[in-house]
Order: structure tokens, then C-alpha cells, then sequence
């Protein structure tokens, strides 16, 4: 329990919606008398509408986390018909699934530091081509996002290809570029340029 997640905590507690205290990993603590013991000084009779325990990794405790929320979420009518999954473009879908493989494959080393954008999307009979381009910040940047003899790209591209083929229910051709745009996601122009803005 950290300095942070005190100031978390203390700011949920101004809100006007039940807050529960959610804690995961509970299956590397050895000791379950201590944690109980922990929580009870800390927590009960707090700003917590509720205090549930998980192991996400084995899913313990997590079906009830889910029933939990369900009974306190408001009933509305659906916002989107039943068959649609999102709002988003199939260009903005195929950026995004790119870059998911790319921060897989990157995770480490640059996963905040890049981003996609497509500049070619087209049908021309059974093959959909889309030509991407990979924008990262820096020079040193774009030799790990291309990898020694081109390595990482290649694998990018075959696991992206494959994720959209299944997508779109069609064949793909992927294009794959990596080019540097300096501090790209300090630049409010480019951030709306590459489609993260409503």
C-alpha cells in the first residue's frame, strides 16, 4: 500500500458511486491471516463499499468480482446494436491490431514510444492491401522496431496479417514502413492525425 494508492483512495471516496476495493494476487501471499489482518486495519468501515480478493492469473474470486459489478452497474438500453462491436473504422481496427503485435513483440523496449497509421485500405476482389506506416520517435527507435536484417518487422507483419485476415474474414496483403516523426505524441496535431481523438 503505497503513498499512491492512499491518494487513489482518498479521492474515490468524493465520489458519488460505490467504490470497491479490489485486491489481486492473492494467491502469492503465503499468509492469508496476515492479509486479513492488514485489511481490517485499513480498510473495513472505510470508503469502501466493498473489499473482494482475486487471483486474476488462477481466477479465483474473479466471477464474483464480475457478479458484484453487474448488481451495480444501472440498468440502460444498449447504446450499439447486438452485432456491433464497435464504433471505430476497419482502418482504425487494422491500426490497432498492428500495433498490438507490435507492443507483444516490443513490450520491453518500446511500447509508448510508436504508433500506426494506415495509408493504404483497399478491396480489390478477394485481397484486402493495407499499407501501414510505423511512426516511433527516434532514430535508435526505428532499428529496434525493424530489427537486425529486418527480423522483428517480418514477424510483426506475419502475426498482424494473420490477426487481420481472421478480422476481416479475408485475405490480407500487409505493407509494413517504419518511419521517425521526433516526440510524435507531444505534437496535438499528429495525435489527432493518427486517429486518437473523437
Amino acid at each position: 500500500w503505497t503513498r499512491q494508492d492512499a491518494y487513489i483512495a482518498n479521492a474515490l471516496a468524493a465520489v458519488d458511486v460505490p467504490v470497491i476495493l479490489v485486491l489481486n494476487k492473492i494467491d502469492l501471499v503465503p499468509e492469508k491471516e496476515k492479509l486479513l489482518a492488514f485489511i481490517d486495519e485499513h480498510f473495513r468501515g472505510g470508503a469502501f463499499e466493498s473489499i473482494m480478493m482475486v487471483s486474476a492469473r488462477n481466477g479465483d474470486g474473479v466471477a464474483e468480482l464480475e457478479e458484484h459489478v453487474l448488481q451495480k452497474l444501472p440498468f440502460s438500453r444498449p447504446f450499439y446494436d447486438e452485432d456491433q462491436f464497435t464504433d471505430r473504422s476497419e482502418r482504425f481496427l487494422a491500426a490497432e491490431m498492428i500495433r498490438e503485435q507490435l507492443t507483444v513483440r516490443l513490450h520491453q523496449e518500446l511500447p509508448y514510444a510508436l504508433t500506426v497509421q494506415i495509408e493504404e485500405f483497399r478491396r480489390n476482389g478477394d485481397l484486402l492491401t493495407i499499407g501501414a506506416i510505423i511512426w516511433v520517435e527516434r532514430d535508435s527507435q526505428k532499428q529496434i522496431a525493424i530489427g537486425k536484417k529486418g527480423i522483428v518487422l517480418k514477424q510483426v507483419g506475419s502475426k498482424a496479417r494473420m490477426v487481420l485476415e481472421e478480422l476481416f474474414g479475408e485475405k490480407v496483403f500487409l505493407r509494413l514502413w517504419v518511419k521517425v516523426s521526433k516526440d510524435w505524441s507531444d505534437s496535438d496535431k499528429l495525435i489527432e492525425r493518427f486517429g486518437y481523438t473523437d
